[in-house]
C-alpha cells in the first residue's frame, strides 16, 4: 500500500475505477519505448457528457475570473478544466477508467467552483487528508496541478508548536500520465498509511521531463505554493521549511540527483533512488561526440559534476541489485569516495531489478528521518559550493552572481566564526555574501585572502508571513582584486552573463515568455514558411509535452509590460516584425533583405535564419529569443527525457530548407562571439 501511494508513478500508474464506458477495443500499440499505449475511445454519448461538463466548468471558470477576490485561489478550480480539455485535445485515454475519470474531475471542479464563487474553501483546511491543489505558473500563466497528503494525525487545532516534515515526491515517467490521472490520484479518497508522519507533496511537473526547464520550475513552484497557501489559507503554519526531504524514483530519481546537487540549500536530504547522472552513460551508454558548444551544455544538469555539493546536503539513495539504473548511484559514489566526501548511504537490494521494495523504502525512510529531525541550519558556520552555470548560484548564504567563464568549474569555499567571513573562490567573478541577523551595517570579509570591511546593503522581501528584511555585501572581482560595491548602478549599455541571464536559448522558457508574432511579410516566403512550421510546432510541443498553453501577442500588441516581466521570443524577420526591427540595430549580426551578418561571416538571407537568446536591448534584465522554441528535435520527447539538452547553445545561423546548422555556439561573459 505504502508503495502504490508513494512511489505509483515510478514505473508507471495503473489506476481502477469501475463504470466506465469505451467503445472499442485499444488500438494497436506504437512501436518505441516511450510511446504512450493505444487509448480506449470513448462512445458519442459519454463524449458529449463530458463536452457538456466542460463547458458549465468553463462557464463558472469565466465568472470567477471577473471577481478579483477569488482570483488567488482560481488555479484551484481550473486545475479540473486543463484536465478534461487536455485530454480530450488530445485523446489521451489511455485507460479503460480514463472517461469516467474525466467525468469526475469535471463534477469536483464545478463543485470547487461552486464553493469558491460562495466564497467557500474547505480544500484549503484539510477537508480531507488528500487534497489536489492548483498554482498559477509565472511561466505561461497556466494553472498546474499538485497533490498533498497530510498524516492522519495531522491537527492544525492541536499541539501548535509541532512541526512536520514535508516530503517532495518526483513521480517516474509514465508515458500514460495526463492531469486527468494525476487528478484522479488525488481525488479525497485515498488515505494515507498509518505510520505517514510527514507532509506530502506530489508533483505533477509538466509531465515527463525529468524536472528540467519548465519541469524544474514546476517543482519550486509547487512547493512555493503549498507553503505560501499554509501561512495565508490554512489557519495555521505546521510545515516546516527546514525539513524538506527531496525523494523519487526512475525518472523522479533522476530529478532528485539533479535537484538535490544542484540546489543542495533547500533539502535537509535527498532520497533518489534509480534514475540517471550522466548523459553519456544513459543516453548513449557511452561516450559520444558532441560539438564543443552542446557538451558544455550538459554540464548545465548533469549532476555528476555537482557531485562535491553532498558536502552541504546528505544523500541517501536506493537501487535494486539487478537495476541497469544503479549505475546513477554508483557513478556518484565512486567520485564522492574519489574526493574522500562522506556524505551517502547506498542502499541496495540484492536481485531486484527497476523497482522500489517495500521492506527497502522502509529502511531508507528511517534515514530520512534522522537527516529530518536534524533539519537544516539556518546559517551554517561552513559553505562548500560548485557550480558551472550562473543558472545555479545559490548555497545558503552564498549566492555566486558572475562567472569568469561559464560551463568551467567554479568553486566557493566559506566559512563564519561569528565575527568574520573567510572565502576561497575559483571562477568566480560577482557573488553576494547574505549576513546573519539585522541591521548590520559593516562586515568583514577575507575572500582570496584579501581582507575588506564592507558596507551592506539591505534588501526587504515581500512574503505571505509579512516583509523579511536582511542584508548583503556585493562583492565584485576585477583584473583580480575584489571589491565591495554598495547599491551598485550598471552602466548603460553593459550586459555580462549573470544568475538571470546566462543562457543557452533553452533557458528562455524556465521562466515567463511571450511569443511575438510579426504583422509584415518577410522578406522571403521561405522565411515565412519557416516561421509558420517553427511556431506550430512549438506550440504543439510546449501544450503537450509541457502541458501549457503557448503565450503569443502580435508585435503591435506588445506593451511595457510584456517588455518589462516577460522574455520576449521573436517570430520574423526586421521587415515582418517591429519589436525585432526595433532592437535590430542593438543586436550582435545586421539582417537586410540580401544576407545575415554575423561573427564576420555572411550568409544568404533567402537560404539562412539567425536564431539565438541575448539581453532585450529593450529591458537588459529579460532576454529575447530569435525564431525559436526549444532546440531539440519533437521527436526527442519520445526517447529517453536525458536528451532534453541544449542543441544550440546561444546561437545558431540555420539553413532553413533542412534546418541544418551553418553555424552555432556560445557567446562569451559579455555576450560576444570570439
Amino acid at each position: 500500500m505504502r508503495m502504490t501511494l508513494l512511489f505509483l508513478a515510478g514505473c508507471g500508474f495503473t489506476m481502477l475505477l469501475a463504470g466506465s464506458q469505451f467503445a472499442e477495443a485499444p488500438k494497436k500499440k506504437e512501436k518505441g519505448k516511450f510511446d504512450p499505449p493505444a487509448i480506449f475511445e470513448p462512445t458519442p454519448e459519454v463524449l458529449l457528457q463530458i463536452k457538456n461538463k466542460t463547458a458549465v466548468l468553463a462557464a463558472q471558470v469565466a465568472a470567477l475570473r471577473k471577481d478579483p477576490k477569488r482570483h488567488e485561489l482560481l488555479p484551484d478550480v481550473e486545475i479540473f478544466l486543463r484536465g478534461a480539455e487536455n485530454i480530450v485535445r488530445f485523446k489521451e485515454f489511455y485507460n479503460k477508467a480514463s472517461a469516467q475519470w474525466t467525468l469526475d474531475t469535471l463534477d469536483r471542479g464545478i463543485e470547487r467552483a461552486d464553493q469558491l464563487a460562495k466564497g467557500q474553501t474547505p480544500w484549503t483546511r484539510l477537508a480531507t487528508p488528500n487534497v489536489v491543489r492548483g498554482y498559477r505558473s509565472m511561466i505561461d500563466g497556466t494553472a498546474q496541478p499538485y497533490g498533498v497528503t497530510y498524516p492522519l494525525s495531522f491537527d492544525r487545532g492541536a499541539d501548535r508548536k509541532k512541526m512536520f516534515r514535508v516530503d517532495i515526491v518526483l513521480h517516474g515517467r509514465n508515458s500514460t500520465l495526463t492531469e486527468v490521472a494525476f487528478l484522479n490520484t488525488h481525488n479525497g479518497k485515498k488515505k494515507p498509511p498509518a505510520d505517514q508522519d510527514w507532509i506530502q507533496i506530489d508533483i505533477f511537473g509538466r509531465g515527463n521531463n525529468a524536472y528540467r526547464w519548465a519541469g524544474e520550475t514546476d517543482v519550486f513552484e509547487a512547493m512555493d505554493a503549498f507553503f505560501d497557501g499554509e501561512a495565508k489559507f490554512a489557519g495555521g503554519h505546521k510545515a516546516d521549511r527546514n525539513r524538506v526531504v527531496l525523494r523519487g524514483f526512475s525518472m523522479g530519481g533522476a530529478g532528485a540527483w539533479h535537484l538535490g546537487l544542484h540546489h543542495p540549500d533547500v533539502w535537509c536530504v535527498m532520497g533518489p533512488g534509480a534514475g540517471f547522472t550522466t548523459t553519456h552513460d544513459y543516453a548513449w551508454k557511452g561516450k559520444k561526440d558532441l560539438p564543443d558548444y552542446q557538451e558544455k551544455c550538459l554540464r548545465i544538469y548533469d549532476a555528476i559534476n555537482y557531485v562535491e555539493n553532498a558536502r552541504m546536503i546528505p544523500i541517501v539513495a536506493y537501487s535494486g541489485g539487478d537495476d541497469p539504473q544503479k549505475l546513477a548511484a554508483d557513478n556518484i559514489e565512486k567520485r564522492l569516495k574519489e574526493l574522500k566526501i562522506d556524505a551517502m548511504t547506498h542502499l541496495v537490494k540484492p536481485g531486484v531489478g527497476h523497482k522500489f521494495e517495500p521492506d527497502y523504502f522502509q529502511k531508507a525512510n528511517a534515514l530520512w528521518s534522522q537527516h529530518a529531525l536534524k533539519g537544516r541550519p539556518s546559517y551554517p558556520a561552513q559553505v562548500s559550493f560548485v557550480t558551472y552555470s550562473a543558472i545555479y548560484s545559490k548555497c545558503d548564504w552564498i549566492q555566486i552572481l558572475a562567472l569568469e567563464k561559464h560551463y568551467e568549474k567554479a568553486t566557493v569555499e566559506a566559512s563564519w566564526n561569528g565575527k568574520k567571513h573567510v572565502i576561497k573562490t575559483a571562477n568566480v567573478r560577482n557573488l553576494y555574501v547574505d549576513l546573519p541577523g539585522k541591521g548590520t551595517k559593516m562586515a568583514a570579509i577575507d575572500i582570496d585572502d584579501q581582507l575588506i570591511n564592507a558596507a551592506t546593503t539591505t534588501m526587504i522581501r515581500k512574503l505571505p508571513q509579512g516583509d523579511e528584511e536582511s542584508q548583503f555585501v556585493d562583492l565584485v572581482r576585477d583584473k583580480g582584486i575584489w571589491k565591495a560595491e554598495k547599491n551598485r548602478v550598471i552602466a548603460e549599455g553593459h550586459i555580462e552573463k549573470n544568475s538571470t541571464l546566462s543562457g543557452p536559448i533553452d533557458d528562455a522558457f524556465t521562466s515567463g515568455f511571450v511569443c511575438v508574432l510579426g504583422s509584415g511579410d518577410t522578406f522571403h516566403p521561405a522565411m515565412q514558411k519557416y516561421v509558420d512550421a517553427k511556431l506550430a510546432g512549438f506550440k504543439h510541443d510546449w501544450a503537450k509535452h509541457w502541458r501549457g498553453e503557448l503565450p503569443t501577442i502580435g508585435d503591435y500588441a506588445v506593451t511595457p509590460n510584456e517588455i518589462m516581466d516577460k522574455n520576449l521570443i521573436l517570430f520574423g524577420d526586421p521587415q515582418s516584425n517591429l519589436t525585432l526591427a526595433q532592437i535590430m540595430p542593438k543586436l550582435p549580426l545586421k539582417w537586410t533583405k540580401d544576407e545575415i551578418e554575423f561573427a564576420g561571416k555572411k550568409y544568404k538571407a533567402s537560404e539562412h535564419v539567425p536564431v539565438m537568446i541575448f539581453p532585450n536591448p529593450l529591458n537588459p534584465g529579460k532576454y529575447v529569443v530569435l525564431n525559436t522554441g526549444h532546440t531539440w528535435p519533437s521527436a526527442d520527447y519520445a526517447k529517453t527525457n536525458a536528451l532534453l539538452y541544449p542543441r544550440l547553445g546561444d546561437y545558431a545561423i540555420l539553413r532553413m530548407a533542412d534546418n541544418e546548422v551553418a553555424t552555432a555556439g556560445l557567446f562569451d561573459e559579455f555576450w560576444k562571439v570570439k
